[in-house]
């Protein structure tokens, strides 16, 4: 696989954050937000996607943590 060019780069990006955008306006709802994410898809390679997807979950995992805190398990 070869490095995407700049506007290929940007194109991808820009689709992304769009699909992340519908996403945060319509709280998460994947069926609203459908056609961003073909966009995004098909902008995006494939490793990218996966890349951003995990990379979102991880954001708003650490979003969460620091609104509501952190609570270990006992090891008991």
């Amino acid at each position: 696989m070869s490095f995407p060019q700049k506007e290929t780069r940007e194109g991808c990006w820009n689709s992304r954050d769009k699909y992340w955008e519908c996403l945060e306006s319509f709280n998460n709802d994947d069926k609203r937000c459908a056609e961003f994410r073909k966009f995004y898809e098909a902008k995006c390679p494939a490793q990218w996607v996966k890349h951003f997807d995990r990379k979102r979950n991880y954001m708003k995992f650490k979003e969460r943590m620091e609104k509501e805190g952190y609570d270990p398990l006992d090891s008991k």
